[in-house]
């Protein structure tokens, strides 16, 4: 391209993968040939391993319940005798309540360390800002991966009348002539949807009666409250200012 039509200076002309030598079109739509093959394919072969271990676990809970007339837990925990009634019931208890529920404890301040976005205060509100977001980071998954696979000479990010640099190219994963992604930052992203999806299942789940039975509800205590009074409005024994 000319200098006036992309937003990029020669010196990363020059390295670009794309202009710097000849390049094979099927690499562009994720073609390429390997050898030996099953070397390729060890990763996915795994994938399928693991899936199909997970379903025979499910599958065999499943038909032993079925079998013995028992009924599965209210909530998928490891210690399923544990409740937020022995959250104060010595050490041991109290490290098994949070292998439990952690996140649902502590989820939202994890999502926030995580993805630090979000500066609203209520808890009710936070829970359509996180569903909102979960569901545009799919669509702009989608979205992106369609746009990846069309043949373009240019991407609206290079243009010249864009305000984007490959530094913001590179955090976004947006796909680029000049500098190759680096698929690293998509454990970012991971990461960031983990976070965000297991926060709105969360949210979910402080709904269900049953759920607040097993580990206990998430209602907010006042903002405005002195600390040294919290015993008054807390079922919960106080351990700091009891003396």
């Amino acid at each position: 391209p000319g200098e006036n039509e992309t937003a990029v200076n020669l010196e990363e002309l020059k390295t670009s993968v794309l202009y710097s030598g000849p390049v094979d079109p099927a690499e562009w739509v994720g073609l390429r040939k390997s050898y030996p093959l099953l070397v390729y394919l060890r990763n996915n072969l795994l994938m399928l391993a693991i899936l199909a271990f997970e379903v025979t676990i499910y599958r065999h809970q499943e038909y032993y319940r079925c079998r013995n007339n028992l009924t599965a837990p209210v909530t998928k925990t490891i210690f399923h005798d544990i409740t937020r009634a022995h959250l104060d019931d010595g050490l041991v208890n109290c490290i098994k309540y949070f292998i439990n529920y952690f996140f649902y404890k502590f989820g939202l301040e994890v999502s926030h360390n995580t993805l630090i976005l979000f500066q609203e205060k209520k808890r009710k509100k936070k829970r359509k800002i996180f569903f909102i977001y979960v569901r545009t980071f799919f669509v702009y998954s989608q979205t992106h991966e369609v746009y990846f696979q069309k043949c373009r000479n240019d991407y609206p990010w290079r243009n010249g009348n864009a305000n984007f640099n490959s530094n913001i190219i590179k955090w976004l994963y947006f796909p680029d002539f000049i500098v190759k992604p680096n698929p690293v930052f998509l454990v970012y992203d991971f990461m960031l949807l983990l976070c965000a999806s297991l926060q709105r299942q969360t949210f979910e789940d402080e709904n269900k009666a049953a759920v607040r039975i097993m580990a206990g509800d998430n209602v907010e205590i006042c903002m405005n409250l002195e600390a040294s009074s919290f015993s008054q409005h807390n079922p919960v024994p106080d351990f700091i200012h009891c003396r």
